[in-house]
C-alpha cells in the first residue's frame, strides 16, 4: 500500500524521504527462486450455485437432450454447441442459461447415421461458418452452414451403409479440414483408393465452388470413432473400430503414421482429446474414459491405458477440451438403450476441477 501511495505522490511533490528501518540491511538473506513452471489448474467447471433450469439434471452443463454426437466448446468455457444425431438439431447450451436451437439440419438417421459431427470454421468470428458431417437418404456428406442460410454441400458421395456411417471433422489449420469417414460396413471399401469410405480425407480451402481435389491422409479405417489434435506438437489422433480390434492411431506433423494402441476386446472407441502427449479416449460400450500416455522423446506408450472415468454418466461419445483446460463429454445413452432420467447430457469429466490429466496423479 505504501508503494502505491508513494507512486501516487511522485506525480505531485515527490517521495524522497526514507526512514531508518527502510535503509537498514535485510535481517534475512532473500532467496531467489524461479517462478512456477506450470499454469495453475483450472477452476471447477460448474458454478457453485446451479442455474435454475427447466431440466433438473444435476452436475452437468445441460441435460434432457436427445442422443448426442458432435460437441464444440465455446470461448467462455461455460457454454457449448452440441449436435443431436437423430434430430439433426444443433443446440447452444450453457451452465447459466436455458438451451436454444441454433439450427436444425435435415438428416437421415437410419442405421448409425444422422448428424454425426460439427465443427466451427477457424475464422468463425469473421465468416460465421459451421461445417457438419451428415447422412442423407443416398450418401454421407460434408456440408457448410452459414448463419441464416441453407446448408450447402462441400463433399458428397461418401458411401452409406446399414452401419459404418459415423464420421468426424476437425481443422488442422485455418484452411485444412480433415474428414474421418466410416467404412459403410464394408472393409473392402476402406482399402479401395477410389472409395471415400474408411479414410481420413483432407480438404484444402473447403468451399462450395471450385473445390480443390480431396486427398487421403489415412486409409483402411473401420467404423469411425473420432479425431483430436494435440496442440503441443500438432499430432493428429484417430480412433476407429475394425472387425478384429479397436484402434488409436497417430499422424505426426510430418505425416508419419503409427498405431498407438489396440483393444482386441473392442470396447467401442469413440471421441478423444489430446494434450502434451496424453490422449483421452471414450470407450462408449463399457462406459469408460481412459488416458493413453506417450513419452515425449520417443512417442512410445508409457503403460497400459489408465481409467479416469468409469460408470459415471453412462455411454459418452464426444470429448472436448474447453479453453480454460477443463474436459467435457456428451452422452449417447438414449441410443445405447439404457438412458436414465434427464439423459442425454453434456457433462464435465472432472467435476471437481483440475483440468486435463497430464500425469497419473492428475485424475480425480
Amino acid at each position: 500500500m505504501a508503494a502505491v501511495l508513494c507512486a501516487a505522490m511522485l506525480v505531485g511533490s515527490g517521495c524522497a524521504r526514507f526512514d531508518a528501518a527502510q535503509s537498514e540491511p535485510f535481517t534475512t538473506e532473500p532467496k531467489m527462486a524461479p517462478g512456477p513452471t506450470t499454469t495453475p489448474p483450472p477452476p471447477p467447471p460448474l458454478p457453485a450455485k446451479p442455474f435454475p433450469k427447466e431440466c433438473k439434471a444435476t452436475g452437468v452443463m445441460q441435460g434432457c437432450l436427445d442422443s448426442t454426437s458432435g460437441l464444440i466448446m465455446l470461448p467462455d468455457s461455460q457454454s457449448a454447441l452440441v449436435a443431436e444425431r437423430l434430430t439433426g438439431a444443433v443446440k447452444q447450451v450453457s451452465v447459466k442459461a436455458e438451451p436454444k436451437v441454433k439450427v436444425t439440419i435435415p438428416v437421415d438417421p437410419s442405421g448409425d447415421g444422422g448428424l454425426m459431427d460439427i465443427v466451427l470454421s477457424p475464422t468463425y468470428g469473421q465468416d460465421r461458418l459451421m461445417y457438419a458431417y451428415v447422412s442423407t437418404p443416398t450418401d454421407n456428406r460434408v456440408i457448410r452452414i452459414a448463419d441464416g442460410d441453407v446448408p450447402k454441400p462441400i463433399l458428397t458421395g461418401i458411401p452409406k451403409g446399414a452401419t459404418g456411417n459415423m464420421g468426424a471433422l476437425t481443422f488442422t489449420s485455418k484452411t485444412t479440414l480433415l474428414v474421418q469417414t466410416g467404412d459403410a460396413g464394408d472393409p473392402a471399401l476402406a482399402a479401395d483408393p477410389a472409395s471415400l469410405a474408411g479414410k481420413v480425407l483432407r480438404i484444402e480451402q473447403p468451399t462450395t465452388v471450385n473445390q480443390a481435389p480431396v486427398t487421403t491422409a489415412l486409409s483402411g479405417l473401420g467404423g469411425a470413432g473420432g479425431m483430436c489434435v494435440d496442440s503441443s506438437d500438432g499430432s493428429l489422433y484417430v480412433t476407429d473400430r475394425t472387425p478384429s480390434a479397436d484402434r488409436l492411431q497417430r499422424i505426426t506433423k510430418d505425416s508419419k503414421i503409427s498405431t498407438v494402441w489396440t483393444w482386441p476386446d473392442r470396447p467401442g472407441v469413440a471421441g478423444c482429446a489430446a494434450l502434451e502427449g496424453t490422449v483421452l479416449v471414450n470407450l462408449v460400450n463399457v462406459k469408460k474414459t481412459v488416458a493413453v500416455r506417450l513419452a515425449p522423446d520417443t512417442g512410445a506408450v508409457t503403460g497400459d491405458p489408465e481409467v479416469v472415468r468409469e460408470n459415471v454418466r453412462g455411454h459418452a461419445w464426444a470429448l472436448q477440451l474447453s479453453p480454460d483446460g477443463n474436459v467435457w463429454g456428451a452422452t449417447v445413452n438414449r441410443t445405447a438403450g439404457d438412458a436414465e432420467n434427464f439423459d442425454d447430457v453434456v457433462f464435465p469429466l472432472f467435476p471437481q476441477g483440475g483440468g486435463f490429466p497430464r500425469s497419473n496423479a492428475d485424475n480425480t
